[in-house]
């Protein structure tokens, strides 16, 4: 099937969203999302058998109400889109378990796609950054493109890694990821710690707006030139993350301050971790982006919420000549939409659907955009 405008329903369900969104070719009509979030508060993260479950109980009325809010049917339909992977196995079967009922039932044709990539597909969303304007030379009226020579920076509880987009459907290449940790889980593991509750990201960012940063120096992890290396000879891990050292230095400076009889700096610990983290983060992405010829880079994920990421990165990409675009928080975490507006991409570029024969993977390579038939 290869349609200019294709009715595209995605479904995503890799770890605590349940989200439908319907797209018509590059135009979000609707962004349903169901969130069992306040289901994990008490065990301070998430349990993957609750996620399950709660996708199970969620999918049928969020998709209904996704598609009253387009005013579409499942007959309109013209493919569906499923998160395959990466992600929690349960919580993805249910997903594409789903997925695949509705392709048996209707007949339409069913495209397993990478959770990753589906993150950078936001971008060609009308009137989202960074294709909400057609290039120079375009048409009037014609579909977004995503710029040439295009990275992306994807920061969350589950994945902080930084890709280079060659072609959106076929050709993603993987520069840098964390070796352990994501910065998401980092912060919700040092929130434990302070005891501020989950999740962490936006606990300790409200409370690093009250504290030092300088006040404590924490390690920048894989910085050393053993790791880095040079432009000409590269280290190991020159474009890649490790935040594990980062959280027993955090649990490590509380200790010593409890040791002592001391009150701990709740709000300067926190501001001094999360600028920690943000400066690693941006410092690699930035120099990876220089280094391969990235000119654009999109921000996405979770913690894109991060109100001092955000700062930075686009104080980072200014400096450096690259052009940062952030799509609309509620198209950075994780949600349907995004798995539509993929999917649209395939169906437009004539890529074969994957069938119902797939299985989910949770550990679904960011260079594979979709899974073959």
């Amino acid at each position: 099937m290869n349609r200019p405008q294709p009715l595209v329903l995605g479904i995503e369900s890799s770890c605590d969203e349940t989200g439908v969104g319907i797209v018509r070719g590059t135009t979000l009509l609707t962004n349903t999302v169901s969130s069992s979030m306040d289901e994990h508060v008490r065990f301070g993260g998430v349990i993957p058998e609750i996620a399950s479950r709660a996708h199970l109980d969620a999918f049928v009325p969020t998709l209904r109400q996704a598609l009253d809010d387009a005013g579409v049917e499942l007959a309109d339909i013209d493919a569906i889109a499923v998160t395959s992977g990466p992600g929690l196995a349960g919580a993805l079967m249910v997903g594409v378990c789903a997925a695949k009922a509705l392709a048996v039932a209707t007949g339409k044709p069913l495209y397993a796609i990478n959770h990753l990539v589906a993150h950078v597909g936001v971008g060609l969303l009308d009137g989202k950054s960074p294709a909400g304007a057609s290039p120079a030379g375009a048409a009037p009226g014609s579909a977004p493109r995503l710029p040439e020579n295009l990275g992306a920076l994807l920061v969350s509880g589950g994945h902080t890694e930084i890709l280079k987009i060659n072609s959106i459907t076929d050709d993603v290449q993987l520069l840098g990821s964390t070796i352990d940790d994501a910065a998401g889980e980092a912060y919700d593991k040092v929130a434990r710690i302070l005891g501020l509750g989950y999740p962490g990201g936006p606990a300790i960012d409200r409370l690093a707006k009250t504290g030092n940063p300088k006040a404590i120096r924490f390690p920048r992890g894989l910085t050393q030139p053993k790791y880095m290396g040079s432009a000409e000879e590269p280290g190991p891990h020159r474009y890649d993350w490790s935040f594990s050292g980062l959280k027993t230095a955090v649990a490590r400076c509380v200790e010593q301050f409890e040791a002592c009889g001391e009150e701990v700096p709740v709000a300067d610990i926190a501001a001094a971790f999360q600028e920690a983290v943000v400066d690693v983060i941006t410092s690699k992405a930035v120099l990876a982006c220089r280094e391969n010829g990235i000119k654009d880079v999109l921000l996405g994920g979770g913690v894109a919420a991060n109100s001092r990421l955000r700062e930075l990165t686009g104080q980072r990409c200014a400096s450096a000549g690259i052009r940062l675009h952030v799509p609309p928080l509620d198209l950075c975490t994780d949600n349907g939409a995004m798995v539509a507006a993929l999917g649209a991409q395939l169906v437009m570029a004539g890529v074969a659907p994957s069938g119902i024969r797939f299985a989910p993977d949770s550990s679904m390579p960011v260079t594979a955009v979709s899974l073959p038939a």
